[in-house]
């Protein structure tokens, strides 16, 4: 594991210890190579949303989690990258959201299920999906590794929560007529438009807001969780995610301090 001191006055402080966690990921296995060049793509989406969470995201946030708690058999996917980023928030808020947490990889291996198991279950998981191939079915659609699904999770849920995803297996869930919430930067994606739920904004703070959302959301009626559910469109708001990187973009390049740093 590598041990590069990042100094903390260091104006790219936070965005350089996620970094390291990815490193440091993939030296243990939990993160495929593939993973770091992933992880670098959603990075230079994170900048021009600010690095910080925008107004919208938090409404695809609360999108998410009412789904998650309508849902009758929701299940967390998590891959390398997820645990590598976030471990002990996922570990939570599968707890408090009541949906398990299963491992499903693109570059499949025994050696890396053990290690991204060996890591949620530090974060404090008490049961994980995906690794015991007496329970193992196949998504046809799917020719890769990711077609093996667990029987008890991804095969029989009707909600899937599939952060850093694949945009070919939230479209074959979809077409298995399963809703798919996604966390992905990059609104264009093929995950963001194929998902059900997409949520643009960065896993580190999207996943902390989502925990507050569902313990704020707990204690509401099936009526009302129905009733907020109406208010938010998956369509509109990505719509809007698209409006505000534009926006941006556009406010940046007129800002004359970026062009005058002598």
């Amino acid at each position: 594991m590598r041990n590069h001191q990042i100094p903390k006055d260091h104006p790219r402080y936070l965005s350089l210890t996620i970094r390291e966690s990815i490193i440091n990921g993939m030296h243990n296995k939990v993160v495929a190579e593939a993973g770091l060049i992933a992880h670098g793509r959603g990075e230079a989406f994170d900048y021009i949303l600010g690095e910080e969470t925008p107004p919208f995201a938090l409404k695809q946030e609360r999108l998410a989690v009412l789904n998650l708690l309508e849902a009758k058999h929701p299940i967390i996917s998590v891959n390398g990258n997820v645990a590598a980023l976030c471990p002990n928030d996922i570990v939570r808020f599968s707890k408090i959201v009541n949906a398990p947490l299963e491992i499903n990889l693109f570059y499949r291996s025994k050696e890396r299920e053990d290690a991204i198991k060996e890591v949620l279950l530090k974060a404090g998981a008490d049961h994980l999906l995906g690794i015991d191939p007496d329970y193992q079915e196949i998504i046809k659609e799917l020719s890769h590794s990711r077609r093996i699904v667990d029987s008890r999770g991804i095969a029989s849920s009707d909600c899937v929560f599939v952060p850093l995803e694949d945009g070919d297996r939230t479209l074959a869930l979809r077409k298995l007529g399963k809703s798919v919430i996604t966390i992905d930067l990059n609104p264009l994606s093929r995950t963001s438009l194929a998902a059900s739920v997409t949520i643009t904004n960065n896993i580190i703070r999207a996943v902390p807001e989502m925990i507050k959302f569902v313990e704020e959301y707990r204690a509401c009626s099936h009526d009302s969780i129905t009733n907020q559910l109406m208010k938010l469109n998956n369509k509109a708001l990505l719509q809007e995610s698209l409006k505000f990187m534009a926006d941006r973009l556009i406010l940046l390049s007129r800002e004359e301090k970026l062009f005058n740093l002598s």
